[in-house]
Parts: C-alpha cells; structure tokens; sequence
C-alpha cells in the first residue's frame, strides 16, 4: 500500500490526510505542536485510519508523497531532504489539483486586494447560477472540495504565496495578479522570491488579468505580459500590453475591451481600490462568458467582505470601521485613503517588515489621532514620532482603544474610527479575524451602554 505523509494538523492538512486516505494511501499526519485542540483532532481523526504524531520532528523515510500545509516553510531542512531523496513532495492546493483538474479554476493571488475580488467573484458566478466554492484562503481548504460527491461547476481559489510555492501542475483557467508590495520576506526572504512566486501561478494560467495601476506590475508588463488582461481605473491610455484586451472605466463605466458593461459606482465600498478589486472581478465573468446583467446584479447588492473596510455602527456621529485584513502597511494605507477624515486611527499587533513610509504620509494627512496596540505600540510610537507625529498614545488592548476613541473622536470631531492596524494579529490574537471580532464586539457593545 502507497504511503503518504501529511505535515501540519490543520484544516488543510486535515482534508489532505482524508482525500489520501480515500484513495488508498496509508496515511501518517505529522505535527511539532501538542495541545488540547490537537489531542482532541487526533481522537477524531484515529478512527478514519489517520495515524496522527503529535509533538512530531518530522523526517522523511519511505514516502510515496508528502503533503505540506500552507503554514510550513518549504525550505525547512526535513523537505529539502525529501525532495533530494525524489520524494513527491507538495502542497495541499497540488494535491487538491490531481483531483479536481477536470473542474475550470479561478485562482485569484496578490499582496492585498484578493479576498475582495474573491468574494465579488464568488457572487458574480453565483448571480449567473453557476455553482461556486470559494477556497484556499476563503471558504474552504481545496482538498474538502475534492471529497465532496457533487463537485462545482467552477473553483475559485483564493492563493497566497505559501500555497503557491509548493504547486507545480496546478493550471487555472484563468489566473489573476490583484498588486504586489512587500509582505512575509521573513519567509521569502527578498521580494524578487515573492513575486517569482506569484509569477509562477499567472505563466500556468490559460488566462491572465493584472492590476495595470499597481506599480510593480505595471513596471512588470513593460517587458512580459504582453497578451493578458491589464486593467486600470484611470482609462484606456495607461493599460498595458494589448490595449484591446484591457479592462478600465471610461465616463464613469466599467468597460470590458471597448463593451459597456455596468456603471462603476454600482458597486458601494468606498475606495479606488476597490474599483480596481471590480475590475478583475468583471474581468474573470466575462472570460467566463457571464452576461453582463448577471454581473450588474451581483455588483449591485455586493455587501463587502468582513474585516475589510467593514462598516460596524455609528456612535456619538462617529462612524466605527473595521478593517483587521489590513496586515501590512500598504493594505493599511490603502484602507486609511479609503476612509472620510479626520479618522481616529486604531493600529498595532505583531509587526511585518517593509517599507512604511506611504502609510506614515497617509496618517499625517488624515489621522487626528493614532492609537496603538499590541507588541507593535512603542516600534510604531517611535516611527510616528520620527516623522513629527506626536498625537499618539499607546493604549495596549483594543477595548482600550475603542473605549478611548469614544473621547478622542469627539475631541477631534473626527468622522471615523478605524481599525486598520498594518499588523499581523497573532501576539493577542488567533487570526486577523479573530482581532476583528474582538473589535466588531466592543463597538457593538458601545449601544448598549
């Protein structure tokens, strides 16, 4: 009997060990923590024939084929070693991919920009009644798509770099780059690795649509890309490559290579780059030969996504706008542009590298007050204080911040208080989402008091 093991007890490793294990492989699922959650798994999991190590230093024998979950580096010495013994070595989206190949695959990468397109995606199918599973990084893991009896019509996948590094057959239908700034170089290590990755998804794709506004990639399609969809908010005369293909807005429509499909200010989240997130979002429908009154509707009753840019209440006057998803500055600056000054900006956690220098301007320019959380409050206070912002106070949790908001909005007659905090979540937190919650809870609670 072929052998497989599977590395990291999460959703994605969970799925990968059942879908093994459906087709014949005994299956060994591999990983260096232990707590009650795990043990609790591991009591699940036994039964089906999964032999789950918990606590694990994993190392490679006999395998047939090793699957990594997204959260483990790919370069971690146990992996280098499989792959040199020619063991099958790959990513959970890969295996999903083995199994699913017949299904027609959206896939959807960038730094920020992708869930939303994503979502907007998901409804705009959904409208034209094609059946639609989000997964990857939205919905599910793509191996639970791959044991479910009734498959979708189409998949739409929303990828990072972790689960795209470790794919090599996978080939969408059509492939599409949101933007592309500095993120997790703690992992890979410079951001010419970082966009080679995502690179590798858009060269497998039959088709491919990129954000023509986005400076890297518009510098990127300077020399390649000549024959996919660029898009751009800005007109016609700044797309790239072929300007027959492009996707922009013109007279305030959104224009699909010279056809009139809907009216740009359909959709209701506020921003230019959630007009970008349209773009892509109405050029992967009508590579898939959507009609344009499916589009249209789906735009039009769009709510958002959760965590971004989310409209939680209004108190006192005051606008409260959740906006967790922002991990990394350029996602943060991003969504302060978005937002109606003066804002009480509130950010922080566990600090990403990159450049902050934009973010910094934004906050100059719109934040009358700045308060700051997490490991991240006395690193940003330092920052902020370099560049002569000084009305900031370092308030540690976030119920501090929101009950401190309350004073300062009013103080400041700001119009909004944002959550938007260019961190990533897990020095107090389980995820961004989790962070969001948090927040959403204590400015409902607000009402009640």
């Amino acid at each position: 009997m072929k052998k497989a093991t599977v590395i990291g007890l999460g959703r994605s490793g969970i799925a990968a060990a059942k879908l093994l294990t459906k087709h014949g492989y005994t299956v060994t699922l591999s990983d260096s923590n232990h707590s009650p959650t795990l043990e609790t798994q591991k009591l699940e999991l036994e039964p089906l024939g999964i032999n789950v190590k918990l606590g694990d230093k994993f190392t490679p024998t006999t395998e047939d084929i090793i699957v990594v979950s997204p959260g483990v580096p790919w370069d971690i010495a146990p992996l280098v070693a499989a792959r040199a013994m020619g063991i099958d070595t790959i990513g959970e989206m890969e295996l999903a991919w083995r199994y699913l190949s017949d299904i027609p695959w959206v896939a959807i990468t960038g730094t920020n920009g992708k869930t939303t397109t994503t979502a907007l995606t998901d409804a705009i199918f959904k409208a034209a009644g094609l059946e639609t599973i989000g997964c990857g990084n939205i919905g599910f893991a793509a191996c639970e798509l791959a044991l479910l009896e009734a498959k979708p019509a189409w998949i739409i996948a929303e990828m990072s770099s972790y689960q795209i590094e470790s794919t090599f057959m996978l080939k969408p239908q059509i492939g599409v780059w949101t933007t592309l700034t500095p993120d997790h170089l703690a992992r890979h290590k410079s951001v010419a690795n970082y966009a080679n990755i995502k690179a590798k998804l858009l060269r497998n794709s039959q088709h491919q649509i990129f954000n023509g506004d986005d400076r890297y990639l518009y510098d990127l399609g300077k020399s390649d890309w000549k024959d996919a969809n660029w898009t751009s908010v800005v007109g016609k005369k700044c797309l790239q490559g072929n300007p027959n293909l492009g996707i922009w807005i013109e007279d305030s429509w959104v224009m699909f290579r010279g056809e009139r499909v809907l009216e740009a200010d359909s959709l209701k989240m506020p921003g230019d780059h959630n007009l970008q997130n349209l773009l892509m979002a109405v050029g992967i429908a009508k590579l898939a030969g959507i009609e344009n009154s499916s589009i249209a509707s789906a735009v039009a009753s769009f709510p958002g996504v959760a965590h971004r840019l989310e409209y939680i209440c209004t108190y006192a006057g005051v606008d409260y706008i959740n906006d967790s998803k922002a991990t990394n500055y350029d996602a943060a600056d991003v969504g302060l542009t978005a937002v109606k000054a003066p804002v009480v900006l509130i950010a922080g956690g566990e600090a990403k590298e990159g450049d902050d220098l934009a973010w910094l301007s934004t906050i100059q320019q719109k934040a009358a007050a700045v308060l700051l959380i997490g490991n991240a409050g006395t690193q940003f206070a330092d920052r902020l204080k370099s560049v002569g912002y000084s009305n900031y106070e370092i308030v540690g949790t976030m119920a501090n911040a929101v009950t401190r908001s309350i004073e300062l909005a009013k103080q400041h007659q700001a119009k909004v208080v944002l959550l938007s905090p260019a961190c990533a979540s897990f020095d107090q937190y389980t995820s961004f989402e989790h962070r969001g919650d948090d927040f959403r809870q204590l400015c409902q609670d607000l009402g009640k008091s």
